[in-house]
């Protein structure tokens, strides 16, 4: 039947910690809106198995289930004094996170109203045996999803160890060979301009930083803008048409996200906000240069944006990167180790979304809403 929020839980916020105070090696999390905790704390003041409701910023609305004794913040709300089965309540939620992001207000901040969460309806089944059925079956495949992300992050740390072993540590600047400045040993650069006059409804697929960020993801681009062919001709009649081999990342490479790509597949990109990496074939093997870049662009990024309230790559700070050139006998012998583990991390990734997409739809079809799946 349909409920209000209000009807069936009570919810309260939790109490501010300045950041300055909070303690690495704190007991608890400490949550302060946001969907991951902020740090740690001393102490708790909520009980472990509770649903939070995040109550201001960017992620206001975003629900979440807390299986440990942890401190709310001021940011957050919590339930409480609600349905025996927390579980349930969460996922009938969950199921409305949509709608949920939708009752935001306020444009610079946007924050939830603690009536507007008060009057939230949604569908809610007060047969305790359906709540246990139904609790058990999503379970089940949120564990085979989350078993599934441990799996590929234990192949990201394999990976990881056989590039330290053959060459040094990224993170610590150690390495084993010399490291040369990017723009000595690659072309750096980017595309020509194209104004958002010149797209069309279909043609040669343009790219800005989104969608190369997608594609660094093994991930089809969802929503790419087009160019026609005759304009892409004209285009790429010079060297900024990037090649197969070549590495192509966003300005604002804040995730390592560095494609390297892989198709004869026209395409254009957008200039200044994608950089492109052309390596000299003769001194990097591109598999090996796309994981250093990965690595190197994540610790890089954080320094940028102290004191920048818009921090991104510029062909100038790329082409100035130190990087490392090892033997490139040794880079094809890691860029083939890398080559095997991707290809089970691509299997493994596949099985997550199918089990996602399970989920998702089992969540939706409870509790009466259309369900959307991932391509």
């Amino acid at each position: 039947m349909r409920v209000k929020l209000s009807d069936i839980t009570h919810y309260s916020k939790g109490s501010q910690i300045n950041r300055e105070d909070l303690i690495d090696n704190g007991e608890y999390i400490y949550l302060n809106g946001g969907i991951n905790p902020s740090g740690r704390w001393t102490a708790s003041n909520v009980d472990a198995n509770t649903i939070t409701i995040s109550e201001g910023g960017n992620s206001s609305g975003y629900i979440n289930y807390i299986t440990e004794p942890f401190w709310c913040g001021a940011h957050c709300y919590y339930l409480f004094d609600g349905p025996k089965n927390t579980k349930y309540l969460y996922y009938a939620l969950k199921s409305q996170q949509e709608r949920l992001f939708a009752i935001r207000s306020g444009a610079c901040m946007p924050n939830i109203k603690k009536a507007d969460l008060g009057k939230f309806e949604f569908e809610f089944d007060y047969d305790e045996k359906k709540q246990d059925e139904i609790v058990s079956v999503l379970s089940s495949t949120e564990n085979i999803i989350n078993n599934r992300k441990k799996e590929l992050e234990k192949l990201d740390e394999l990976i990881r160890a056989r590039f330290i072993e053959l060459f040094g540590d990224v993170g610590t600047g150690v390495f084993n060979y010399e490291t040369y400045k990017l723009g000595d040993v690659a072309k750096v650069g980017s595309s020509h301009r194209v104004f958002t006059t010149e797209f069309v409804e279909s043609g040669i697929p343009f790219y800005r930083g989104t969608e190369i960020g997608e594609l660094a993801n093994g991930q089809k681009p969802s929503d790419p803008y087009y160019i026609s062919e005759e304009h892409y001709v004209r285009l790429a009649s010079d060297d900024t048409e990037p090649k197969v081999g070549d590495l192509l990342m966003p300005s604002i490479c804040n995730k390592g996200q560095v494609w390297l790509v892989d198709t004869e597949e026209p395409f254009y990109y957008k200039d200044g906000r994608v950089l492109c990496i052309s390596p000299d074939r003769t001194v990097f093997n591109s598999k090996f240069l796309q994981y250093f870049m990965r690595e190197k662009t994540l610790i890089e990024y954080p320094k940028m944006g102290s004191g920048s309230t818009f921090a991104e790559f510029k062909i100038f700070l790329l082409k100035d990167m130190d990087v490392l050139v090892p033997p490139i006998e040794l880079q094809e012998q890691f860029a083939d180790f890398a080559q095997a583990t991707d290809k089970s991390k691509f299997q493994k990734y596949n099985a997550t979304i199918l089990s996602h997409n399970i989920y998702v739809f089992e969540t939706r079809r409870r509790f009466i809403c259309k369900p959307t799946l991932i391509i």
